[in-house]
């Protein structure tokens, strides 16, 4: 019997696709046809606010080559379809239903046998509106007077948390200093490279539809269509290929149930795919108001911060109704603050539908929180790096949720970033002389961010009898790596060498329940699934290798891809010589995470166990500044994570520098523009993405890694982006003594800021 064993774990691997991914060959949703297919196209609301009147779609109907137009006719009580869906509110249309909510909101979709057919058509549909008043603005749709955008939510609200610790009040008079500001930080676009694009067929004769999806969380889509559908389970079926992108942006339900029910109207399969316009009108990050105060002694000591978060969901809720408790979780910041109060709240607007974007939640509140630290610093004449370490988090600590943790890394996370930017204490101090036209400054910021809980994940590991094994997972490849991870996870658990494992794509039709690929999870909760299924499957070997061995199971090992008997390595066979022996083709194991019961329920003060682990991470650079443009650029830029156990440190790296190189766009330039009511930068030449010129001229990562071998795995997939913005920040007021409360951090923002005074002048 041969040692397969290759100690895959922790190995610096490229993806395994890697060669496919560079030629072009890897296959993703938009890629994906089926025979006899036809396209649709969306007819989209060009008000922010508006009755619908009537629909005329006979000029429509009458083009050759259009076979059918979907509308919110379509969905009346006979037609069987739910048409209203959403994660915790069900509030969002398939397409229009009486009135439209935002510029962009889907009105009707039409079929046609070409995409340019179906394009043509649109401008033969004729709507007839009454226009109605709109607000774009959370703080303004909070007003009593604000228009109503759901009847059935009448104030706009469509998420609401509260967290109290400790005694706030009393730990004011406590407090020798109190600060206080407001932050603001808008909505922006996740741009994944693939756009949304949805495949569907329907069955007339068993009522099943099958569909191929763009998402982050196929089981999540297939329990939304069973229920929009109003049939079984098993008549849905939902798959998955590689992601060209996803960033939170294909969490959740988006082009599914228009699909489907364009393809069941239809009776062929529909295939719907956005330009990159309707990506922009789909989803978006949260745009946020944050004030926040807190209080401190003279030497720098936190006793209290006061979090007040106002977020602007769009027209939809999608995620804001939880989304705005995780906000409200992070919003104190990674500091042992032992008074706290959070009020987060979320407000229907008519703009674009918001929902997760890498690291939900956490950009907005650490902009604020990490920048009034700097300040908090500034004023007291402490060295910002010294007031840190004087508050942050150590090991058993309690939160301000009421937990406490164990082990924390904020103080390792800190003094890499730091040296890694030869901080000084002299870098505190303002480096512009007024005069010079470059101006130098260097900043840091840490985070605190949990993980998706109450969460599952199932997984399923099947030995063949050639020895080949396959892994059913629901966990989806969206350029992370977790395929490659997950693979080297079961190659070590299983001692078969990593060529002879194949992943399954998701298919909720064989790959078992998985919440969601997002929120830094699938690493750590896939794993512990994967990993009782391979001690599923070692058991099920020793049981049926048992008797061929002549010993009793308990005498039979099960390790470097074969079975043998304890204290005789000569007595032995390989996996296959075990099932072909026994005459089976075919043996798996079976495996389930779920967090524990209790964990990520709140009470009513936010107090609880919010999340089964924790995520820390931290960003320090060094910026120049052109005075006499405002433009910033980064010079040296290090990111660090806390990964726990490290299962491939060449992913992990990738991900800790993508983050940044993604933070950097919503940190300096990326941003939606509304005039009345109108998204007025929905492409990529109005919307600015970083390139490479934008990108540090040094860029360098590290994760720290614990030295126990079985330590738990944690997610880095959101660590160092929602650090970007703040570092940076707190950078520019270092280099040039000028604090910039909004983001992003654009060339005539900070140009503005510098030259305030003149300005004011000048006018």
């Amino acid at each position: 019997m041969t040692d397969n064993s290759r100690n895959r774990v922790g190995q610096p691997m490229p993806m395994l696709d890697a060669e496919e991914r560079v030629i072009g060959t890897v296959k993703f949703t938009l890629d994906h046809m089926v025979p006899d297919m036809a396209h649709a196209r969306i007819l989209r609301s060009p008000y922010p606010h508006a009755r619908i009147l009537e629909i005329d779609t006979s000029l429509a109907l009458q083009r050759p080559g259009v076979i059918c137009v979907l509308t919110g006719e379509d969905f009346g009580p006979e037609s069987g379809i739910n048409p209203w869906y959403g994660q915790r509110r069900k509030d969002q249309p398939i397409v229009a239903i009486g009135k439209v909510r935002y510029v962009g909101d889907p009105v009707a979709v039409i079929v046609a046998e070409t995409e340019e057919i179906a394009s043509e058509a649109l401008f033969d549909v004729v709507v007839e509106y009454e226009e109605l008043p709109f607000v774009v603005d959370a703080t303004d749709a909070a007003k009593a007077q604000a228009p109503t955008i759901h009847d059935e939510w009448p104030d706009n609200e469509c998420g609401a948390w509260h967290l109290e610790h400790g005694d706030i009040e009393s730990a004011w008079q406590d407090a020798d200093h109190v600060f206080e500001g407001v932050f603001t930080s808008p909505s922006a676009n996740h741009v994944p490279m693939e756009p949304h694009v949805s495949v569907a067929q329907w069955s007339d004769d068993d009522g099943s539809a099958e569909i191929w999806t763009s998402t982050q969380s196929p089981h999540g889509v297939h329990g939304a269509l069973v229920e929009i559908l109003n049939t079984q389970p098993e008549k849905v079926r939902v798959h998955t290929f590689n992601l060209g992108g996803g960033y939170g942006a294909k969490g959740g339900v988006k082009l599914e149930p228009m699909a489907v029910c364009a393809a069941r109207k239809a009776g062929r399969p529909v295939r719907i795919a956005l330009t990159r316009e309707e990506v922009f009108q789909t989803i978006a990050k949260h745009a946020a108001t944050i004030r926040i105060k807190t209080g401190v002694k003279s030497d720098g000591t936190f006793v209290a911060r006061e979090v007040d978060v106002l977020w602007n969901a769009g027209a939809y809720a999608v995620s804001s109704p939880r989304a705005t408790q995780q906000g409200m979780v992070r919003a104190p910041g990674p500091y042992r603050t032992p008074n706290v109060r959070v009020t987060s709240h979320a407000y229907y607007t008519n703009t674009v539908p918001t929902g997760p974007f890498r690291g939900a939640m956490t950009s907005q509140v650490c902009w604020a929180y990490e920048q009034q630290t700097d300040e908090i610093a500034s004023n007291l004449g402490i060295d910002p790096i010294e007031l840190r370490r004087k508050n942050l988090l150590r090991d058993g600590d309690t939160y301000a949720t009421g937990e406490v943790f164990p082990h924390v890394h904020y103080l390792d996370l800190l003094s890499e970033v730091a040296q890694a930017i030869d901080w000084t204490p002299e870098d505190a101090a303002v480096q512009w002389d007024g005069r010079s036209r470059v101006a130098r400054g260097k900043g840091v910021a840490l985070l605190i961010k949990h993980t998706a809980t109450p969460s599952r994940s199932e997984a399923r590991v099947q030995l063949n009898s050639d020895g080949a094994c396959q892994v059913f997972s629901s966990s989806v490849e969206m350029g992370q790596g977790a395929r490659t991870t997950l693979l080297q996870f079961v190659s070590d658990e299983l001692g078969i060498p990593l060529e002879n494992i194949q992943a399954i794509q998701p298919d909720t039709a064989f790959t078992p329940f998985d919440t969601t690929t997002s929120s830094s999870r699938t690493a750590y909760s896939m794993s512990f699934a994967l990993r009782e299924a391979s001690n599923d499957l070692k058991e099920q070997l020793a049981k049926v290798a048992a008797p061929l061995l002549e010993a009793s199971a308990a005498d039979v090992e099960v390790r470097d891809g074969g079975v043998r008997v304890t204290g005789s390595p000569e007595a032995g066979l390989s996996y296959a010589e075990v099932l072909s022996e026994a005459q089976l083709s075919e043996l798996a194991g079976e495996g389930v995470f779920q967090s524990p019961e209790g964990y990520g329920v709140l009470d009513d003060k936010g107090q609880g166990i919010a999340s089964v682990h924790w995520h820390e991470g931290a960003v320090g650079l060094e910026i120049e500044v052109d005075t006499t443009t405002g433009k910033v650029s980064i010079v040296n830029c290090h990111a660090a994570s806390y990964a726990g156990r490290i299962l491939n440190p060449v992913m992990v790296r990738q991900q800790n520098e993508g983050n940044v190189i993604m933070g950097i766009g919503p940190s300096l330039f990326e941003e939606y523009v509304y005039d009345s009511g109108q998204l007025v930068n929905p492409n990529l030449s109005d919307y600015m993405i970083p390139s490479f010129l934008d990108l540090p001229a040094k860029l360098t990562s590290r994760s720290l890694e614990s030295n126990k071998p079985d330590a738990e795995i944690h997610g880095v997939g959101e660590m160092t982006l929602p650090v970007v913005g703040p570092a940076l920040g707190n950078a520019l007021y270092h280099a040039t003594g000028v604090r910039v409360y909004d983001l992003p951090l654009t060339a005539e923002r900070v140009f503005r800021a510098l030259h305030a005074d003149d300005l004011e002048e000048v006018s």
